[in-house]
């Protein structure tokens, strides 16, 4: 499923235009906001968005198709999971972590080779992006020496798997990560010096690569671009139509620190909620939830929605949204999205350690179980402090996490690097 759209030269770009080539190893969706509204933004700022990307279903084919609407033009190729697992496979002898070669695909690279193309900037996502990012280093150039490179790693994987073996609710979890962890570390300090620019989601995952730079290695540009919030998108919706006593929590449940955070609020946290209020419902919504997360329906009470095609009901319906990560990276989208709805949140330090927030104005924070749930307990006992508590979290994602200033930033990093070269 290849195009050969991206032929056009730099004679077509308008002034102030440049053409970006954007390659994601997923295709991005509005479950993988972070390369979706940064491709969906840059395209309405007037440049050139061209995207390079896999997908594995059908489902993700769709995607595909509804994505060019938003950019110039998108390549896909197809990987179906048995590749993934071969690519994982012929790793493990080796120094690379399964994580960098997942989403490894030869066949899209050879085919892009293959065109006459012409980029002023190339962006690639994630860990398991940079195997792209790599393959399409110089000798590529623009005319005007090779192209830049800008590396999106978004999170820190290392900080996340030093937490993970040994926080995750899974032994499975728990082995696999330490089984990559060396590995990780090696490849992904070796990776920060192998592109022009490194980019991360907090303040918290850059000092994270930083450390993992051998002792003598020079410093590399590393800078910080947040995540953002779709505001037109995720609204407070009707005040009147809340259900009382209901308890969101949401995330993409397949993932490891989501389940791990979900078991944890329904062991630790919720019965000492339950002993005040055992009225109160919690509803789990999210992608994929692990078979523990689905058996917590045996209690009446809890409700695991799993996948859904709009998450904005849950959240615009709930009382209180929490968030209590044991461990994680960069900063949660599922607590903006929240925020952006008004609806008050409850988090952990760990949900929120990359977000410029006051606790107590604009989110509550609830380090341990009791605490957590004494939060909960208030804003459920208080309809005044539910209000306060949203508007001041829907103010603060108006202020900070736009994605239009987000996206305009990243158009002053290309901007820096397309004319260190020229």
């Amino acid at each position: 499923m290849m195009s050969a759209d991206f032929r056009a030269t730099s004679q077509s770009i308008r002034p102030g235009q440049m053409k970006i080539l954007f390659v994601v190893p997923y295709v991005p969706s509005l479950v993988r906001v972070r390369p979706y509204n940064l491709i969906r933004h840059l395209s309405a700022l007037g440049h050139d968005v061209t995207v390079l990307t896999i997908w594995t279903n059908e489902q993700e084919r769709d995607e595909v198709d509804q994505l060019r609407q938003h950019c110039h033009a998108v390549q896909a190729a197809h990987l179906p999971r048995w590749q993934s697992l071969w690519n994982c496979l012929q790793a493990l002898p080796t120094r690379t972590p399964m994580q960098a070669v997942y989403c490894w695909q030869p066949a899209l690279v050879q085919q892009f080779r293959e065109q006459k193309w012409h980029a002023d900037v190339i962006h690639v996502e994630h860990l398991r992006g940079a195997h792209y990012g790599l393959a399409l280093r110089p000798p590529h150039t623009n005319g005007h020496g090779p192209v830049p490179i800008v590396w999106d790693s978004v999170d820190c994987i290392t900080h996340l798997f030093r937490q993970a073996a040994e926080r995750s609710s899974t032994r499975t979890g728990r082995w696999l990560t330490r089984f990559e962890l060396r590995r990780t570390e090696e490849h992904e300090g070796w990776l920060v010096n192998q592109f022009n620019r490194v980019l991360v989601t907090s303040p918290a995952e850059r000092t994270a690569f930083l450390s993992l730079l051998p002792a003598g290695q020079s410093m590399p540009t590393v800078q910080v671009l947040p995540n953002g919030v779709d505001l037109a998108h995720f609204t407070a919706g009707e005040a009147a139509a809340r259900d009382r006593a209901t308890i969101v929590v949401s995330g993409k449940m397949s993932y490891h620190a989501n389940a791990t955070m979900v078991l944890h609020f329904v062991h630790n946290i919720l019965p000492v909620i339950w002993a005040r209020q055992p009225e109160v419902r919690l509803c789990v919504v999210g992608k994929d939830p692990p078979r523990q997360v689905r058996d917590l329906v045996k209690d009446p009470r809890i409700s695991v929605i799993g996948t859904v095609r709009d998450i904005r009901p849950y959240l615009q319906r709930a009382t209180v949204a929490v968030a209590p990560l044991t461990y994680g990276a960069g900063i949660q989208n599922k607590v903006l999205e929240a925020m952006a709805c008004a609806t008050p949140v409850v988090a952990s330090p760990q949900a929120v350690s990359g977000l410029m927030v006051k606790p107590g104005e604009e989110l509550l924070v609830g380090r341990e179980p009791a605490d957590f749930a004494k939060a909960v307990l208030g804003l459920l006992d208080s309809p005044a402090q539910q209000v306060r508590i949203g508007e001041g979290g829907r103010r603060f994602v108006e202020c900070h996490h736009r994605w239009n200033k987000i996206a305009s930033q990243l158009v002053g990093v290309y901007d820096e690097l397309v004319i260190s070269k020229h």
